[in-house]
């Protein structure tokens, strides 16, 4: 079957922030999922998983419409 990931989908309410969120993954050279993953790996503490690093400060870094 072409296409077929190895995970099924998984859907969560994230709000305006998703896609700051992606934009500073990508400043890091990766992507969403990854950094969810890690995040779940090191809160599940699973063996040699570590918290993902945080991106340097940029223009995702200022509070969104929903924090103020």
């Amino acid at each position: 079957m072409p296409n077929a990931p190895k995970t099924p989908a998984r859907q969560m309410r994230i709000g305006e922030e998703w896609l700051a969120f992606d934009d500073a993954a990508k400043s890091q050279g990766t992507e969403r999922a990854a950094v969810v993953r890690s995040f779940i790996a090191w809160y599940l503490r699973r063996p040699g998983a570590k918290l993902p690093e945080r991106p340097p400060v940029g223009p995702w870094s200022t509070p969104s419409l929903t924090d103020q």
